[in-house]
């Protein structure tokens, strides 16, 4: 049996095996063989630290995914956002790829992470990938990964965000500005359900999970051959439509009361909520920037702010500076034209009796109050 020990005068590691000599039935002596395992004992730990440091990576890449928001994080009061969130929680359930699209800041991205949370998938990694933000010579590296001397410069291996989202799910954000060739490349994956290493000669099988984005219109994009068909359809088994703020206006003073806790706490303030006036500007609004554009406005004033109120003097400022388009003509027009010629429209589009102003007033948003001050601050007759 080996016996692990020192060489004499060496502090080489070895493991020696004794054989005794015998000759007529009488041991004259023995035969004893030394093996060198330095290196091995040396490559040995080396491993360890390795699937150490490889486990940690995956313990980190989890956390990373943990805690991002489920669907009841999610603000919303409108009937239209009940039933996306409702039909994205029974696509979380299956594993099919889905495809969320909607205007940017929107939220798709909390809706990738909402539908990971709570698919089976949900203790291992959620990967996300934006398909604009990395150039497209290294987007193919990203996804894939290379091996070691694929190319110069590539002087070890490198895990591609596919391999790293093993059994989890991988989220690619703005799909419809990746390139012809990764486009193929992709629609391979889907089918085989392996990639290829850059500069690696042969398949890995991966088990992930696809949910992909976009803010464009892919069809179109087909139609103009920038976007391939059939990986459209791929990606577009179950297609979540994330509605623009300005169609779900109910949910604006919801989102209002939840950023203002939220900046409360961040910026030390004591802000109990929005002026009537305030509100209506708030509810006025197009919002081409959606949800993010909301948070971003409230999160500057409520830095700004010294009082205890949002009013419609601290908001003013803010759109006075964006760029307004008429629903009737490209021309810029101030907040307060904008206003008048939406009242005015309304008005003319449900009459001016005290039945046709309430209607007017419920489809503005505001209330018939408000209304009314409105249309005597404007003189409109």
């Amino acid at each position: 049996m080996g016996k692990r020990n020192k060489a004499v005068g060496s502090n080489a590691e070895v493991i020696s095996n004794a054989s005794p000599i015998i000759i007529n039935g009488e041991m004259i002596g023995a035969v004893v063989v030394f093996q060198d395992i330095t290196e091995v004992l040396r490559l040995t730990e080396e491993l360890q630290r390795s699937t150490s440091v490889i486990n940690g990576l995956r313990d980190e890449i989890i956390k990373l995914s943990e805690g991002r928001g489920r669907f009841d994080d999610i603000i919303c009061e409108s009937s239209k956002m009940k039933n996306i969130i409702n039909l994205a929680r029974k696509a979380a359930r299956e594993d099919s790829t889905i495809l969320i699209t909607g205007e940017s800041g929107t939220g798709k991205e909390i809706f990738a992470n909402a539908i990971h949370a709570e698919s089976p998938r949900a203790g291992k990694p959620f990967i996300k990938v934006n398909c604009a933000a990395i150039p497209e010579n290294l987007l193919e590296s990203e996804l894939f990964g290379y091996e070691a001397g694929a190319f110069t410069g590539a002087s070890k291996l490198k895990l591609g965000k596919f391999e790293l989202a093993s059994g989890g799910t991988i989220f690619l954000d703005e799909i419809g500005d990746m390139s012809p060739m990764l486009q193929a490349k992709l629609l391979r994956v889907i089918q085989e359900r392996e990639i290829e290493r850059i500069g690696g000669n042969k398949p890995i099988k991966i088990d992930v999970r696809i949910i992909s984005a976009t803010n464009r219109d892919l069809l179109a994009l087909i139609g103009s051959g920038a976007f391939r068909e059939d990986l459209y359809f791929r990606l577009n088994v179950i297609n979540i439509n994330i509605p623009p703020l300005r169609e779900r206006r109910e949910d604006i003073p919801a989102l209002t009361r939840v950023y203002i806790e939220h900046f409360n706490r961040k910026f030390q303030k004591n802000i109990k909520g929005v002026t009537e006036k305030a509100k209506d500007m708030l509810l006025s609004y197009d919002w081409p920037g959606n949800v993010r554009e909301l948070m971003n406005i409230l999160e500057r004033t409520i830095l700004m702010s010294q009082g205890e109120w949002i009013t419609d003097d601290l908001l003013r400022p803010y759109f006075d500076q964006v760029k307004i388009k008429s629903s009737s003509r490209d021309a810029i027009m101030p907040l307060e034209e904008m206003e008048k010629d939406l009242i005015m429209r309304a008005l003319k589009e449900f009459g001016s009796s005290v039945e046709g102003k309430r209607k007017a007033a419920e489809a503005l948003k505001i209330s018939l109050a408000t209304l009314y001050n409105k249309i005597k601050k404007y003189g409109i007759r």
